[in-house]
């Protein structure tokens, strides 16, 4: 028995000595790289050294040589160098040959090599080698019956899948549990392949659920996920399945119950989304499934405790006690020795402290603990969870913590924290002087580019957001930009010190260092420094002679940005100055008596320098682009001003940007993306332009989007276009001919007016020649009654025309000509139409300025179930453009009422503001209550009653 022993250790010792050699070999230096043994293989070589396949000697004597050419052959595969048709066929008939080897290594690389190229290869080709692979299907090795099953699933069909259908359900409750799990796994893919496929599978039901009972955990886990997805398409079946697994306990494989786990959590939110919860008068299935997930949080296996807990914390519609027993076990997780556990019960807890942050709370003692662990990622989760749980006393000592963890870490994870306490400030504006203090401390520490920026990008928002911050804010980044490395960062601050410096209680403090960046900076600085000086200047009559000497040393800079800039300020200031001289107070005047140091109203400076331009250069370029395009424009002899400029709604990748919004670091400038590609915008009146008989009618307002009178497979499609004018409306008729053997001449859209007050057709233009294939257009004018108010109009239309036999081979007229008339859908022309999407710079300002004297106030009951639809059928009745990323539901809106705005203007020029407060009523609509602002009170009710 000692002798047994001392063998035993000499194995192992030996073995031990080998593997050790072998790292020793393989050993490889830091300033070494791999080199790939297949990096220098060529096709040519590959492809002659498979004819060994066609040897049966060397296929019997050498089984490792024929390994080594098929993981070559997978190489040349996956790394692009693919095979030719016949290469591919001449390779594929030599594998096949390799099914006389009994050597089971080769055995497995002949079912990898058929797996890899099943699908390129020629299907014919693919099929010989079935019978091979049934054969292996039903011998008495599981290695190879378990792998030929997966082999043949890959290459089979609908067709042939019923000739080994009985062979996979015999496999599927196979007592080897590897033929088992590899029929089932089978079986899942052939259920994802095709719908002919998946009704075969479904019949494998009664075998799956046996499967289900098996003693093998792997067998219990796939068999489950196979189940599901049987019975995914049918509500009663799923809820059955989950039924019947939670009270049972007959699973005992641990990944098993995690996918119950799931679908259970699946199965409870479904029931929410219909009404049915799981309190007392809710649903049972709820109910019981809350049970199940509650019990699995005492499992013996972590994997389905943590899957119970976030499971658990995910679901919707709890109370924050109800989420108790997961936030104890997720507790238990944090003092794991496994990392991977430790990261996941943070990860779970950081979700939760967003919606309830006092459920989280009990476990700030064990979170901080994690702040100096090991893993950077988990003390990360851990600082930025603590941040959003941790109470307004706690604040000082958190930052004194982070301090010293913030240096040790990278630039991505201290842009976490730096989010987080932007969010903190948010939450306790009383601690904004330390938690700015705190930020700006690591303005001046070493840190990339992103990393300062995120931290600007905080303390701006924060200035916004938190007006108390702005002076004590706005004189850190004054320090910071002494010593800024980044030019992008300081003309932003430069920028900032011009719009918000004027308006705090001692301006001229901020004067010294701007004008330090003026003499110590590149070209690009000092230009915004220039820019910045002058806004001082503009705003803050009393500080105008000594800014102007400042600029005047400016006029001779090398740089002409800066030149320009001071130039165009000196002007405009000494012009200012000599029509509004700053007289002083006395210097014995009382502060009460010393009136605001504000420029006088219509102050030159004030205007040209502060009032910002009320379109974007980007919508200057297509409003002018316009003006050229309308024929009457260019031959007027007015000048041309802002308000003669046409109105030009924001192009459509802007109005879908609307109604999604960005995240907190986009909207702060913390993350960009990178500028898409400029595409040229089309006018779509330009076809209106282009008729003679229309030009009378001025300048298009809007264009409105195509709709669809007839469907797309009818003999004549049709669509129409809405041109919105002053004081009538162009209807674009785009008729296409999908009939080979008639022209179409003198089509024209008979419009039925008899019944509105407010439209009166007055004119056609017909289109004449239109053949098979081609689409034209012809118009119909409608006269808007100016004195009516607009309400929805519908017209019956009708589409007239002569059509005209032709022979479809040469074109040439034949046969008879005769009129026809074809009936297409009605047309309807709403109020929206007559609003253009126009976004404003600053929707406060612009509430503020229309002012409340023509507002319109209503409110309506909605039939919607979901907010999300809400939102946007309100933004689509009024046809107006979201504003301030309000346009989408934020995700963690846990149904408080939201807030839309909206902007746009009406015909005629009228600037339109609405705010809409959105607010689900139960589970069976929405209310909405809606204020419209204008400067005429019949444009904001006419909006206002856009609301259906």
């Amino acid at each position: 028995m000692q002798d047994g022993q001392g063998d035993n250790n000499m194995g192992m010792a030996s073995m031990m000595r080998e593997v050790q050699e072998l790292a020793e070999k393989f050993k490889v230096e830091e300033d070494e790289h791999y080199i790939s043994p297949y990096a220098q293989l060529e096709k040519a070589a590959v492809l002659q050294e498979a004819r060994i396949f066609h040897d049966p000697t060397g296929v019997r004597e050498n089984p490792r040589k024929c390994c080594t050419v098929i993981a070559q052959l997978l190489h040349l595969q996956n790394t692009g160098q693919y095979m030719t048709s016949t290469e591919a066929t001449d390779v594929f008939f030599g594998v096949t040959k390799l099914f006389m080897s009994d050597d089971a290594s080769l055995r497995r690389m002949v079912y990898l090599f058929i797996k890899d190229v099943a699908e390129t290869c020629n299907p014919d080709d693919v099929i010989i080698v079935t019978s091979c692979l049934t054969k292996d299907m039903t011998c008495d090795v599981d290695l190879y019956r378990g792998n030929a099953l997966r082999v043949l699933v890959r290459i089979v069909d609908a067709a042939m899948l019923g000739a080994i259908e009985r062979y996979v359900k015999q496999a599927i409750v196979d007592s080897s549990g590897q033929v088992s799990s590899s029929a089932l796994v089978s079986a899942v893919h052939l259920f994802q392949q095709s719908p002919e496929c998946a009704a075969v599978v479904r019949r494998w039901i009664s075998e799956t659920q046996e499967a289900c009972s098996s003693s093998n955990e792997m067998v219990q886990f796939h068999a489950m996920q196979l189940l599901y997805q049987i019975k995914s398409h049918d509500r009663l079946g799923v809820s059955k399945l989950v039924q019947q697994f939670s009270t049972r306990n007959t699973l005992r494989s641990p990944l098993a119950l995690v996918l119950l786990v799931r679908y259970t959590a699946k199965l409870i939110n479904d029931e929410a989304a219909e009404g049915r919860t799981i309190s007392a008068s809710g649903s049972d299935v709820a109910k019981q499934g809350y049970r199940f997930l509650e019990a699995s949080l005492r499992h013996k296996s972590e994997l389905v405790v943590y899957e119970a807990a976030r499971a658990v914390c995910n679901l919707g519609g709890l109370e924050p006690q109800d989420l108790s027993p997961a936030i104890s076990v997720l507790q238990l997780f944090l003092s794991s020795p496994k990392p991977a556990t430790r990261y996941a019960a943070m990860r779970t807890l950081a979700q939760v402290a967003n919606a309830h942050p006092r459920v989280v709370s009990k476990c700030n003692e064990d979170l901080e603990a994690l702040i100096g662990d090991s893993n950077r990622s988990i003390a990360t989760l851990a600082i930025t969870t603590l941040l959003k749980t941790g109470s307004e006393n706690s604040i000082d000592r958190l930052l004194k913590q982070i301090s010293a963890f913030l240096t040790e870490i990278a630039d991505e994870f201290k842009i976490t924290v730096v989010r987080s306490l932007q969010k903190l400030c948010l939450t306790y504006p009383s601690k904004h002087r330390v938690l700015v203090g705190f930020l700006s401390n690591f303005l001046r520490e070493e840190g990339g580019f992103e990393f300062k920026k995120s931290i600007v990008a905080s303390i701006i928002s924060l200035i916004r957001t938190v007006p108390e911050t702005t002076e004590s804010s706005l004189l850190h980044l004054c320090e910071f930009i002494e010593d800024c490395e980044f030019t992008q960062l300081s003309t932003q601050i430069l920028h900032l010190l011009g719009e918000l410096g004027p308006t705090t209680t001692a301006p001229a403090r901020y004067i010294r260092f701007i004008y330090n960046r003026v003499i110590l900076e590149n070209s690009a600085v000092r230009a915004a420094a220039v820019s910045a000086l002058s806004k001082f200047a503009a705003q803050c009559p009393s500080l105008r002679a000594s800014i102007m000497t400042l600029l005047k040393r400016s006029l001779m800079d090398e740089d002409d940005e800066t030149r320009d800039r001071a130039a165009i300020a000196v002007a405009i200031l000494e012009d200012a100055m000599e029509q509004n001289p700053y007289v002083p107070p006395p210097e014995d005047a009382e502060a009460e008596d010393i009136p605001p140091d504000t420029p006088v109203p219509g102050d030159t400076a004030a205007y040209v320098l502060l009032e910002g331009m009320p379109m974007s250069f980007e919508k200057l370029e297509r409003s002018m682009q316009a003006y050229m395009d309308t024929p009457v424009s260019m031959d007027s002899p007015d000048a041309i001003t802002f308000e003669v400029l046409p109105i030009v709604e924001d192009p459509p990748a802007e109005i879908a940007a609307a109604t999604g919004e960005a995240d907190m670091e986009d909207a702060n400038g913390v993350m960009e993306a990178a500028a898409p590609k400029k595409k040229e915008i089309v006018d779509p009146a330009a076809v209106v332009y282009a008729i003679p008989e229309l030009a009378a009618l001025g300048r298009a307002f809007r264009s409105c989007a195509p709709v669809m009178l007839t469907e797309s497979e009818t003999e004549y499609v049709v669509q129409c276009t809405k041109h919105i004018f002053a004081n009538h409306v162009v209807l674009q008729f785009n008729v296409q001919n999908t009939i080979e053997e008639q022209r179409l001449d003198n089509v024209t859209v008979l419009i039925d007016d008899s019944d509105s007050e407010i439209f009166t057709a007055s004119g056609e233009i017909p289109i004449n020649g239109i053949r098979y294939g081609d689409s034209k257009n012809c118009f119909t004018v409608l006269e808007r009654n100016t004195e009516a108010a607009l309400t929805p109009s519908t017209f019956t239309c009708e589409l007239r025309f002569t059509v005209i036999q032709v022979d479809p081979a040469t074109g040439e007229e034949e046969g008879e000509t005769f009129e026809e008339e074809y009936p297409l859908e009605d047309l309807q022309i709403s109020t929206s139409d007559f609003m253009a999407k126009v976004t404003v710079p600053d929707f406060r300002k612009g509430w503020e300025v229309i002012g409340n004297d023509n507002e319109v106030l209503e409110k309506f009951a909605l039939q919607f179930k979901k907010m999300e639809d809400a939102v946007a059928a309100i933004i689509d009745f009024l046809g107006m453009q979201p504003c301030d990323g309000t346009g989408a539901i934020k995700p963690n809106a846990d149904g408080k009422p939201h807030m839309l705005h909206l902007s746009g203007v009406f015909v005629g020029g009228q600037q339109v503001l609405a705010r809409a407060q959105i607010a689900m009523q139960g589970t069976t609509g929405v209310i909405l209550k809606i204020a419209v602002r204008s400067d005429d009170a019949t444009v904001s009710r006419m909006v206002a009653d856009c609301i259906m």
